[in-house]
């Protein structure tokens, strides 16, 4: 059997691959067998991949899938697919479809009903979130905030009340503006922490709130150098008494849908009240709901 029909024979599949955001020896195994095997790969730069590929002793066809042509480049992936090949989908570093192109991809694959598997690894995201020092409990991915000014300001003040930590990546030639933009809007002593360059040789992590973290890209050239992931702490609970009447009518809407922990995290957020208080309400609302006789209002 000739390998056009052992490919033909086979059936096709979409197989996105995180390679390294810096340091090429974070690639995994089985990201390189997968690279390696793949009959396709779909780039976001084929240079930078082209150059991956060869560092690793791989020769594989490539084809480029960015913002400007994701559209464009469906028929002719999926036709591959439906051939019987296998497509690697890879970024320029880290994850894809994070921040990156693929969506589109991934969505029609899945519609024409081809395997779609991930193959896992490096991510700025929860690189930067590990060495950040802030709560990592749960987290909110925004990526890069718009680059007009009053576009990033609107998006920040619809986060001021945010309360999960938020991560952004943003552009070396716009991360002053932003941190004095996010200082306005999210709160001058707000602790975040700046990650530059994670993995590289020149690797940085500048910890401060945002002021300090403002006026430190005023004076520090090197901190508006190379790729930035940013983490910032979210918005502490309202202060004042809690909302008695909001933190019951929460858990009774929220608890027969999650457990009793998992409910009293977020109608504690809710309501302005220490999860403790809300836990406890939250397991007396779920012992009534259990006593409670069958018919009854």
């Amino acid at each position: 059997m000739s390998s056009q029909d052992r490919g033909a024979a086979r059936a096709g599949r979409l197989e996105v691959i995180a390679t390294p955001i810096g340091h090429l020896g974070d690639l995994t195994e089985r990201a390189r067998q997968s690279l390696a095997a793949a009959d396709l790969v779909a780039a976001e730069d084929t240079r930078r991949t082209l150059a991956l590929l060869t560092s690793l002793g791989i020769a594989k066809p490539l084809v480029s899938l960015h913002a400007h042509n994701e559209t464009r480049r469906l028929p002719q992936l999926i036709e591959r697919l439906a051939a019987g090949a296998v497509v690697a989908l890879v970024s320029d570093a880290g994850t894809p479809l994070v921040c990156d192109p693929g969506a589109q991809l991934v969505r029609a694959a899945l519609a024409a009903g081809f395997e779609v598997r991930t193959i896992p690894g490096p991510s700025a995201v929860t690189a930067a979130l590990a060495v950040s020092g802030l709560p990592t409990e749960r987290f909110c991915f925004e990526g890069f905030l718009p680059a007009a000014a009053g576009e990033r300001r609107a998006r920040l003040a619809a986060l001021a009340h945010e309360a999960r930590t938020l991560v952004f990546f943003e552009a070396p030639h716009r991360i002053e503006e932003s941190l004095v933009d996010m200082s306005t809007a999210l709160g001058a002593e707000r602790p975040a922490a700046l990650a530059r360059e994670l993995t590289k040789a020149h690797e940085t992590v500048y910890r401060g709130t945002l002021a300090e973290l403002a006026a430190r890209a005023r004076a520090e050239p090197d901190l508006k150098r190379g790729e930035i992931t940013l983490v910032v702490q979210g918005a502490p609970l309202a202060e004042g008494p809690a909302d008695a009447a909001l933190l019951r009518r929460a858990l009774e809407l929220l608890l027969p849908e999650l457990p009793p922990g998992r409910a009293a995290g977020i109608a504690a957020q809710l309501a302005g009240c220490t999860r403790s208080e809300a836990y406890a309400l939250a397991l007396q609302l779920a012992r009534g709901a259990r006593c409670e006789p069958p018919g009854a209002e």
